[in-house]
């Protein structure tokens, strides 16, 4: 681990100097790239670099304790070493998780899906507080939300919301989002109070470029339509709407809630390309033994993930066994409180894996 790091190390270095050279700026492309490069080992370097200057400590500590005879600095010393060596196996562990193969799709935007599932308006409902939630934690963490397409529901809520989300580093924390998200409240419409349990599905898809993906312009069919919903006069008195179909594949993509047709093109362009990523990397899960890529892509959409419970204001996340009764909280956005552990519990199982290969 140590040869890899020093590796990282010196490429880190290299890169380094490579910023500095005359000209690189003029590069638009070559500088973008450096500094990307640059910006993902960064963390990695700070890391290793803490871990060598507590490596030192702890030796120098050792030392003094073999040459020095007075009882109570020796006593200082043992604690002080004590707590040098805790924090030197927690950087070690860190070390050990940045050092892990990178998801290729971890720097990327992505695209998000909500859809109402079981429970008729009361999933509608919760669709839309939960894309709420989603979109006060993209905003506590700089990123930002842009709803392309909006189904309302019967008595409010969505039945449907689709939304690109940009920022840094987004998909490596919304990754483990996809999957059945069941809440179990009692709804305002009922009047015995009894607790009515309801289904959202979420998808998180990465976003891809055209570089990624290559659609010949004759594979699509493009209609233009007025907006329908609140989405102010401007938008509904002309055929901003666009609704875009891939002939071969039969993915259909619509987006209204841009007031310009060329907004709502660009949208609906974007969600095209990152759907047929997400179905070539499903096919390549499926047809893959290799269980490295049966990791990737968005996750068993089918899968119920995680149950909101409001009567005891306890979330549950089934697929780690976590338990937290900050539900209000992390429907205020402060959804790092149950993104962070699931995080966490799957960089262990592919550290695990890595160890006993």
């Amino acid at each position: 681990m140590f040869r890899k790091l020093e590796e990282v190390e010196r490429k880190f270095e290299r890169l380094g100097q490579e910023l500095q050279e005359p000209g690189v700026a003029n590069d638009q492309r070559r500088y973008r790239g450096l500094m990307q490069e640059y910006a993902n080992l960064e963390k990695v370097v700070l890391s290793f670099r803490e871990y060598k200057k507590l490596t030192k400590d702890i030796k120098g500590n050792k030392e003094l304790l073999d040459n020095e005879n007075d009882e109570e600095l020796r006593r200082l010393v043992k604690s002080d070493l004590a707590a040098l060596e805790k924090e030197g196996e927690r950087l070690e562990q860190e070390l050990k998780i940045l050092l892990l193969p990178k998801d290729p799709n971890d720097e990327k935007n992505i695209v998000l899906e909500i859809r109402a599932g079981a429970g008729g308006d009361e999933a509608s409902l919760f669709a839309e507080q939960l894309f709420r939630a989603y979109t006060l934690y993209a905003s506590l963490r700089g990123w930002k939300v842009a709803a392309a397409s909006i189904s309302p529901g019967n008595v409010g809520g969505y039945k449907e919301v689709i939304a690109t989300i940009s920022g840094d580093k987004v998909y490596s924390l919304m990754k483990y989002e996809s999957g059945v998200h069941r809440v179990q409240r009692v709804p305002k419409t009922e009047a015995q109070g009894r607790i009515h349990t309801s289904t959202v599905t979420v998808a998180v898809i990465p976003e891809a470029d055209e570089i990624d993906i290559k659609i010949n312009p004759v594979d699509l069919r493009v209609d233009t339509m007025r907006a329908s919903g609140a989405g102010g006069q401007s938008v509904n008195r002309t055929e901003s709407a666009i609704r875009i179909t891939h002939i071969p594949s039969g993915i259909m993509v619509a987006c209204q809630e841009e007031k310009s047709q060329l907004s709502n093109r660009h949208r609906a362009m974007q969600i095209l390309y990152a759907k047929l990523l997400a179905r070539e990397e499903e096919k390549a899960r499926k047809d893959a033994s290799d269980a490295r890529l049966a990791q990737i892509g968005t996750g068993d959409r089918s899968e119920r993930i995680r149950t909101y419970n409001y009567p005891q204001s306890r979330i549950t996340d089934h697929r780690i066994g976590f338990t937290t009764h900050q539900l209000s909280d992390i429907m205020d956005g402060r959804f790092e409180l149950i993104i962070e552990p699931v995080v966490t519990h799957f960089q262990a199982e592919e550290l695990k894996r890595q160890t006993t290969q």
